[in-house]
């Protein structure tokens, strides 16, 4: 488990934290949703759209019931529920990761026949406070996987780390562009 410090000193780090949209913010339009509105600490969102993660023509997962995270400069990461995930299409890896809001993540690798994706799925077994709502519901980077948004394929966020699903309605620009390591 990290130390408070370690906490403390990523989460002290943000320069920007969704109060204002800095200069180069894109000003959303009507429908739209700027990242640079989205707070830091991250924000959970229930949304009800259908999502579907497919590996080739395998459905890994279809829900109506994901949550999103919502924080600053990045799209949102769905988040699916345990029960609408495939989960004989998945197995647990290797190691972990470390996310100074949300915790321990464990990374999941995705199989189909034929198929095998490592590390492309994650998931928070024991969440920090205010992120239970997330605790064992899977989220998957659309950059290898197929992922959709009510029927809509969404974009990967820009760079290798992030996992944002870019939906239409979302305007940036998004943190993972050129540029955005200090954002």
């Amino acid at each position: 488990m990290p130390s408070q410090e370690w906490i403390e000193a990523n989460r002290a780090k943000w320069r920007y934290r969704g109060q204002e949209r800095p200069p180069f913010a894109l000003a959303p339009q009507p429908g739209q949703e700027s990242v640079w509105d989205y707070p830091r600490p991250p924000r959970l969102a229930p949304d009800s759209r259908e999502v579907v993660v497919l590996l080739g023509s395998v459905e890994i997962a279809r829900s109506s019931r994901t949550v999103r995270v919502l924080e600053t400069a990045s799209p949102p990461t769905f988040y699916i529920p345990p029960a609408d995930v495939t989960m004989n299409a998945i197995e647990r890896a290797a190691g972990g990761s470390l996310c100074e809001w949300k915790g321990l993540a464990a990374y999941w690798t995705v199989t189909a026949p034929g198929q095998r994706l490592e590390r492309v799925g994650w998931s928070y077994p024991e969440p920090f406070p205010g992120f239970e709502a997330i605790r064992d519901y899977f989220a998957f980077y659309p950059m290898q996987l197929d992922c959709f948004v009510d029927g809509i394929r969404v974009l990967p966020q820009p760079g290798r780390f992030y996992a944002g699903w870019v939906t239409p309605e979302l305007v940036g620009p998004f943190k993972g562009e050129p540029g955005s390591e200090m954002w």
